[in-house]
């Protein structure tokens, strides 16, 4: 069977359970994602950064620069969701602004320390949030879905080891093994 090199660890799903477990699981791999994504470009020269995680896909270094697009997009929805009553979203147009000079350019380095400090504070916000905060909801227009913060939490946290795995998957089948 052929994996799909799109989705490396499968498409997100919500099952909507949460528990203080599964939800202090999901912080957490929050608070992972910058060490993991340092770890997966390690030792990764420019032409590599430079190289499709897929055919028809981003390069790392958009990928690296999508991150803390994404996840800023991420910390400003939930600080939405957490002090206006189910407030709609803004959608942003992801593809576009991979195409941006930053994107396709800037050193990922960057965009690893902007990473860093995105999620020391977004980490911090959510170590100190309880249940009822994350059942708080927000709405959003692409999907025309009502999301609680805990399904945003649970994507997120699913985005960036998806992430991680496009970069870690590609290594693999190219056998880069410099820095790792």
């Amino acid at each position: 069977m052929a994996t799909d090199l799109r989705y490396p660890i499968g498409p997100f799903a919500y099952d909507g359970m949460t528990t203080a477990e599964s939800r202090r699981e999901r912080i957490e791999q929050v608070a992972r994602a910058p060490a993991a994504f340092r770890s997966a470009i390690s030792g990764l020269s420019e032409t590599q950064l430079d190289t499709p995680y897929r055919p028809g896909g981003w390069t790392i270094r958009q990928l690296i620069h999508h991150i803390p697009d994404s996840h800023l997009n991420a910390y400003t929805r939930f600080k939405l969701g957490l002090t206006e009553t189910n407030p709609t979203i803004r959608p942003y147009d992801e593809a576009r602004w991979a195409e941006l000079p930053d994107a396709r350019s800037a050193p990922a380095e960057m965009s690893l320390r902007l990473l860093d400090a995105l999620h020391e504070r977004w980490t911090l916000m959510l170590r100190s949030l309880d249940g009822s905060e994350l059942e708080r909801t927000i709405f959003h227009p692409e999907r025309n879905a009502t999301m609680t913060l805990d399904e945003v939490l649970a994507l997120y946290a699913w985005h960036g080891r998806h992430h991680v795995a496009h970069v870690t998957a590609l290594a693999e089948r190219e056998g880069w093994t410099a820095g790792r």
